[in-house]
């Protein structure tokens, strides 16, 4: 079973209550019943081992039978920027790119994009990802969930990215550095950025723009990969070179 997340304040003195969307999950969908155990993580970086002691319609009361701490970081966080895709597949990247331990997305909007969000449904569009994120980091027991950025101009991103220490961009093959072969930032306070574009590829205004704004190019090799493949191909060889994958 997954390690849920809620609230630091629904844990008190040995004793859980868990509310809201998360009890009618572990009620409706789980239905879970008294002496049962699940695992549940708060934002305070506490996971806990813990038994039900009673169900109702409001509340979901547990004792606590043990607890542990989020281990220290080993490596750099990762940012993923990632051209917005059509249909599912943005979802499927959101979900697998947590799977990974990406700490968070930015959906961006590129000129050679197929889908340009509509304005009006952004908060709503973003709110859905993000509980994609949420489902998945418990799926993967992950210790917290990746935060969902608002999606934004590409041109306006690369120019002014998140700092960080390393700033990647994804390039067509033929150009730019193998990123099997680059040297990365391996100590966890640092932070690597990863540019991903869309189905028809970057502008090249939209390159040089990341140029201006630090970015390095780099390649995955000769083969052409769909943008869903590359950034999470992208992540895992670097998850796998930090020692944080296989």
């Amino acid at each position: 079973m997954p390690a849920f997340f809620i609230p630091s304040r629904q844990v008190h003195d040995g004793r859980v209550v868990v509310t809201g969307e998360l009890l009618n999950h572990l009620r409706g969908s789980l239905r879970v019943r008294p002496n049962e155990e699940v695992r549940l993580t708060t934002d305070t970086g506490r996971r806990y081992r813990v038994r039900i002691t009673e169900v109702t319609r409001g509340e979901l009361h547990a004792e606590v039978l043990d607890e542990r701490a989020r281990p220290e970081r080993r490596a750099p966080s990762l940012t993923l920027g990632q051209a917005v895709l059509k249909g599912d597949r943005m979802d499927w990247v959101i979900q697998k790119a947590t799977e990974l331990g990406v700490g968070s997305i930015t959906p961006l909007i590129c000129a050679r994009g197929i889908v340009r969000p509509l304005a009006a449904r952004t908060r709503s569009q973003q709110s859905r990802w993000q509980r994609i994120a949420l489902e998945a980091a418990q799926q993967a027991e992950r210790w917290d969930v990746p935060v969902l950025g608002a999606p934004c101009e590409a041109w306006d991103w690369l120019a002014t990215p998140p700092t960080s220490t390393m700033k990647l961009i994804l390039a067509e093959r033929g150009s730019g550095e193998s990123l099997s072969t680059l040297a990365l930032p391996r100590e966890p306070g640092h932070h690597i950025v990863i540019a991903v574009g869309p189905e028809g590829g970057w502008e090249q205004e939209e390159v040089t723009q990341a140029l201006r704004g630090g970015f390095l190019t780099i390649t995955l090799g000769e083969r052409i990969l769909r943008s869903e493949t590359a950034g999470l191909a992208a992540l895992s060889i670097i998850q796998s070179r930090l020692g944080e994958l296989g």
